[in-house]
């Protein structure tokens, strides 16, 4: 069967998205479907508002629903692992984890998820659309958290330790990159005689060996090298043996 992703799971950057042409003109969301337009608006025209956050609801019972999220009261159990949630559709959408029920199913490649907002994210991998921008160095992202993931580069925060010697960064990239000082992997291997690297950046800089190109090129007088450290020390013929490195 397939199904479309539900309206709760929407584009966080406005802009003209055919996908999802159904637009909130309150705040700007935008949907897939009417009907998830028109349950959104009632979030903005509803009777009963909530004191915490100011979202609307239709009736007294789903006030008293929405409250739960900010009170933390945990009313629905899952009767197979004992897990509990605010919401009934927290629990829905948790039971499939032991249902093995995936209803949300791609229309381009029939790959099938338990929740919309899997679907969501995976379809970018079709459409190649990336609406999570860092409003730091306008990087933009396919998904929520790998933009969580790169601010942590901005904020200086570095959640990631190595287990080995509890050496601290900012990614996962950087830690795996890390590890293998200590475990001695080398994945990048050169197709032209064998020889292995730890990371891409220095195979790169390896194959220059076997292909002859010198992309540092001297302003001066125009002479090339393979390494960057070779264009360095040849500036200090133009430039004395203090030259500051580049």
């Amino acid at each position: 069967m397939k199904t479309e992703a539900d309206g709760n799971d929407i584009t966080e950057h406005p802009h003209d998205d055919k996908t999802r042409p159904y637009l909130c003109t309150v705040c700007d969301k935008r949907y897939m479907r009417k009907r998830s337009l028109v349950a959104h608006m009632n979030t903005h025209t509803g009777r009963y508002k909530c004191t915490e956050c100011g979202t609307f609801c239709q009736s007294s019972n789903a006030l008293s629903d929405h409250s739960r999220i900010h009170s933390g009261e945990k009313r629905f159990e899952c009767n197979v692992c004992g897990k509990r949630f605010t919401q009934a559709g927290n629990l829905s959408e948790h039971s499939r984890v032991h249902s093995g029920e995936k209803p949300y199913q791609c229309h381009m490649c029939d790959k099938a998820f338990n929740r919309s907002g899997s679907l969501n994210s995976h379809v970018r991998i079709h459409t190649g659309e990336k609406p999570y921008k860092c409003r730091m160095c306008d990087r933009v992202f396919a998904q929520r958290a790998s933009l969580s993931f790169h601010m942590k580069v901005h904020a200086g925060e570095k959640a990631y330790r190595c287990y080995v010697c509890d050496k601290a960064f900012s990614d996962t990239t950087h830690l795996r990159r890390h590890v293998r000082v200590h475990t001695g992997e080398k994945p990048y291997e050169c197709r032209m005689c064998d020889k292995a690297f730890s990371n891409s950046e220095h195979l790169n800089r390896h194959i220059r060996v076997h292909t002859g190109d010198k992309p540092y090129k001297c302003q001066m007088c125009d002479k090339a090298f393979s390494q960057s450290g070779g264009l360095t020390v040849h500036m200090r013929v133009h430039m004395g043996p203090n030259t500051v490195q580049i």
